[in-house]
Formats: structure tokens, sequence, C-alpha cells
């Protein structure tokens, strides 16, 4: 969180007090995150496996935060950012044995190793890996996430479910983040067979655009509209061929900020009419 200013206040009527003045974030509803669209919510995830890792290797140690609720955090520029610290420790667990490494959860509990020196290993890195688990990952990451990015994320929610910090988070939220950001080299090689791949269930219309015939999916960029992310002219082919109102597309020339093409889907082709910056697919009907 970023802060801009602090005042340290001791007088008889308010001793030892701190004040802070910090960025302003919008306070996290997770029913309103779920209405958002995928990539929204994994900027949001990502942001939090920055936060995971800071806390795991801070300046103070291994920091835990003890109160780890969706209401300590805020949202600031789409980022998930920690508003609430008075309820971080570093103090790892003391312990004589295993047996005190007790990590208890509503769904499942875990047994952590008492080391030589006799605290509990990683105790606090993986309460905040598990605890991001249950309020986080297992809601944002798998709805409505792209059909080629499915097998990884269920891995992510696996490891991440099972408490393991070396095949979790921050590696497989980095390989999503790769497939998301297509290179121009690899998207102009899908593109040509994409073409190809289309020209036997959609004519191509370049420099074209369907103002009208519009419907609504969810999510959607386009409240109004069906206006979604795609990698590739593939993918978007996959998603009109699963709704059955989909008779068209139209590849518009703006992105999302992971480089990923927005596009509007339609429930007809008619009118077709003049734009330089679009193309539109036309679904071919025996």
């Amino acid at each position: 969180f970023q802060l801009y200013g602090y005042c340290y206040q001791d007088s008889n009527d308010i001793p030892d007090t701190l004040t802070t003045i910090t960025e302003l974030g919008s306070p996290l509803e997770m029913i309103q995150l779920l209405q958002t669209s995928w990539e929204d919510r994994f900027r949001i995830c990502l942001s939090l496996v920055r936060l995971l890792h800071y806390l795991a290797h801070s300046p103070l140690g291994s920091v835990t935060l003890l109160d780890f609720r969706p209401r300590q955090f805020v949202i600031v520029d789409g980022e998930l950012k920690v508003t609430d610290l008075d309820d971080a420790s570093i103090e790892e667990s003391s312990c004589t044995s295993n047996s005190d490494c007790f990590m208890e959860f509503p769904a499942r509990n875990f047994t952590l190793p008492c080391s030589v020196e006799g605290r509990c290993q990683n105790m606090n890195e993986k309460r905040n890996l598990y605890n991001a688990y249950r309020f986080f990952f297992t809601y944002l990451l798998p709805h409505s996430a792209p059909s080629s990015l499915r097998p990884l994320l269920d891995k992510i929610v696996n490891a991440t479910g099972n408490c393991n910090k070396h095949s979790s988070a921050k590696y497989f939220l980095f390989q999503c983040d790769c497939h998301l950001s297509p290179s121009p080299s690899v998207n102009s090689e899908f593109t040509q067979k994409c073409v190809k791949s289309a020209n036997t269930k959609y004519r191509r219309v370049p420099e074209a655009f369907i103002p009208d015939e519009n419907y609504r999916c969810w999510p959607s960029y386009h409240h109004k509209g069906c206006l979604l992310s795609v990698f590739d002219v593939s993918e978007a082919i996959e998603i009109c061929d699963s709704y059955p109102q989909c008779k068209a597309f139209v590849l518009t020339n703006q992105t999302t900020w992971t480089g990923r093409q927005l596009v509007f889907f339609k429930m007809a082709s008619n009118p077709i009419v003049p734009d330089p910056d679009k193309i539109t697919y036309v679904k071919v009907t025996d």
C-alpha cells in the first residue's frame, strides 16, 4: 500500500498514536468481483501473488496476516492491496515437536515440521498461502477462464489448496501471464492457421463492422452487448460456436491490459457497414 505520509502523536489525550495517509482504494466486494471479466480477476490474483511473495521475504522476515479476509484489502487501479496491518505478525510459532505446528482451517488442517531451532517451518508463509486459496484463488481464477488455461488453473488451485508453495501460485500465474500475452510472431502464426480453419465455417469480411444485432453474455466488457477478449481468431470461433445465438463476430483494434483482442459477438450479420479498424467473420450456413 502506497504511504504518502504519517504523523506520530503522543499526548495525554491520545498516547502512542500513529496516523497514516495512504492512497485511496475501493473496498473489495467479492460479489462484484465475480461479475467482472476473468482478466480483471486474474490481475487481482497476480497482485495477490506479488503480495504473498513480499510477505514471505520482507525485510522484517516472513510476515503473516492473522486476519486474512477480503475486508482487509482494497482495489487500487485494478490491483489488490492490503490496507489493515493491525494483525500482521513476524513471529513464527515455537514448537518442541511437529504436533505443535498444527494449522487448523474450516475445510482442512495441516501439520508442519518443527525445525531444530524450535520454530514451525514456513508457518507464516503457508498460512497466507492457504488463506489466499480459500478466499481468493478458488473463486476468482477458475470461473469463466479461457479454455486453454483451465488445466493450468486447476493446478494453481490444487497446489495452493495443498499449501504447496514450491509449485503453486507464483510459477503458475507467471505461466498464465505468458499465455495471455501473445507475441506478434506467435499471434501471426495462429491467425494464419485460424483463417484457413475459418474459411470452412466463417466468411472473413475485412474493414467491416456490424453495428446492431447485439446480444448479452456474461462476463462482458459491454453492458448492452457481448464483448469478450480472445487470444486469436481460433478462440473467437470457439466462443461463437458455444453460443447458439452467435452468427458472426467482429475483431476490434482494442486490447485488454494483457494484450488480448476485444471481439463483439453478434446474432446476425445484417447490416454490415464499412469500418477500416475492424474485421468481421460471418458464420457460413448451409
